[in-house]
Order: C-alpha cells, then sequence, then structure tokens
C-alpha cells in the first residue's frame, strides 16, 4: 500500500481527502499542530479504514517546521509516496493593521513550509521514478484580494511554484497538481471570520473532485462551475466584489 501525507488533515479539505485516500487503500500520514485533533481524527478514520495511520505533531508556520517533519518521518522509515500541501489559514484587514508577526507566521505555513516539503520529498519521487504532490491553492490565486492582500499573494505564489515543479517533475514521471477552490464550509472561513456565499461547496465535494482530477494528472483544477466561470470576469470587478466582502469583517 502506498502512503500519503496530509497536512492539517485533521479538518475540512485536508480531513476529507484523508478518507478518500483512506477508503482507495492508501496508508495515512496526517499532521497538524493540534495532538488532540490528530488522535480524534486518527480514531474515526481507523474506525472506518484497515488502513495504516501515522500521526505527527508539528506546527508549520514556524522556520525549519517542515525540516524537522521530514526528519521524523525519515527516522521511522515511512515512504511518503504522495505529498499533499493542505495546511493553510487567511488573514482579514487593512495591510497595514495586520500584525507583521501573524502576517510572516501566515507566509511560512503557506509558502516556505509547501517549497520545504516539495524539495525534501521531490528527490525520493524522482529516485522511484512514480509518486505525486497536490498543493492546495485557491480562486484567490488568480486575482489580488483587497483586505486580504498576503493570502491571495501566497496562493498565487502556490499556484506559479506548483506549475513550474510540474513542468521539471514531468520527466522523472512525478506529477504535480494544483487545487483552486472557491469558498468552502470548513473551519477555514470561521478562522477568518467571513461569511459563506451561497455558491460554497463542501469540504467532501472538493475532496472527491480533487482526488478525481489528481489520478487523472490534471495541472490546476478549480471545483464548482460558478468558481470556474467567474475566473472570466474582469480582474477590476472581482477585486472589488473581494474588497466588499472582507472590509464588512473589520
Amino acid at each position: 500500500m502506498e502512503n500519503v501525507l496530509i497536512t492539517g488533515g485533521t479538518s475540512g479539505i485536508g480531513y476529507a481527502l484523508a478518507r478518500i485516500f483512506a477508503a482507495n487503500k492508501y496508508n495515512l500520514i496526517l499532521v497538524s499542530s493540534n495532538y488532540e485533533n490528530l488522535k480524534i481524527a486518527s480514531q474515526k478514520l481507523q474506525s472506518e479504514f484497515p488502513v495504516t495511520i501515522n500521526i505527527f505533531e508539528q506546527d508549520l508556520s514556524e522556520l525549519k517546521a517542515a525540516e524537522n517533519l521530514y526528519t521524523r518521518i525519515q527516522a521511522e522509515n515511512i515512504n511518503v509516496d504522495i505529498l499533499v500541501n493542505n495546511a493553510g489559514y487567511g488573514l482579514v484587514g487593512a495591510t497595514e493593521q495586520i500584525n507583521l508577526q501573524d502576517d510572516e507566521k501566515m507566509m511560512i505555513l503557506n509558502m516556505l513550509s509547501p517549497v520545504a516539503l516539495c524539495k525534501l520529498f521531490l528527490p525520493h519521487m524522482y529516485e522511484k521514478q512514480h509518486g505525486g504532490i497536490l498543493n492546495i491553492s485557491s480562486t484567490g490565486a488568480f486575482q489580488p484580494g483587497p483586505f486580504t492582500s498576503t493570502y491571495f499573494a501566497s496562493k498565487a505564489f502556490v499556484l506559479s511554484y506548483s506549475k513550474a515543479v510540474r513542468f521539471e517533475a514531468k520527466k522523472y514521471g512525478v506529477r504535480v497538481c494544483t487545487l483552486c477552490p472557491g469558498a468552502t464550509r470548513t473551519n477555514f472561513f470561521t478562522r477568518e471570520g467571513a461569511d459563506l456565499p451561497k455558491t460554497s461547496m463542501s469540504a467532501n465535494e472538493v475532496a472527491e473532485y480533487a482526488y478525481g482530477q489528481l489520478m487523472k494528472n490534471k495541472s490546476v483544477f478549480i471545483p464548482g462551475f460558478i468558481n470556474w466561470i467567474m475566473q472570466a470576469f474582469p480582474t477590476n470587478i472581482k477585486m472589488l466584489a473581494v474588497a466588499k466582502m472582507k472590509k464588512e469583517k473589520f
């Protein structure tokens, strides 16, 4: 059985993906900054699926955390066949009002840790000429985001980085794919303090779509017809809509 590593695997899209991978006979490596949540998620999944589940408590919003996680996994002699960089969050507010340290932690989690994990696990995949990476971006990657500027920029980074690494990895038989979900009914929006639009999707819907596209080795995919069609709107109009929605939160 192959192993899939999922960061932020205890809730939302990450947990939904964990269930789908387990249902398809993948062993799980779940990572979260909250050990209690890891235990609960692991117990639930273990009661449903006859797979091996390893859990690692690691706060990936800290510098060098990705390297520490990699070292711990290697020490356990666990191979990672598929890497899912799912952990992330967003901050809402005027750029000058968001605390710099909070922004830095978000950038580490959303950008630096996924890059580090890709760099660390790709050589093993290249050696086997087999494996895959699923990076979670956002529809926010396709436009600037007033009053959530750093978050949208971080997701644009993930998208650009993933497409470049996909080009490099192709000759080794390794797939690198990017999921760009729109509004999803998860704790992410609760943490951000945002109201969910009527077009929001469930985490299960997003995860099922993402798993199918990953298995087909699609490059970039946006779940939901409305989310997809909205990308055709002019950037200025999308920015105005984002600004209006986010500014209502502070």
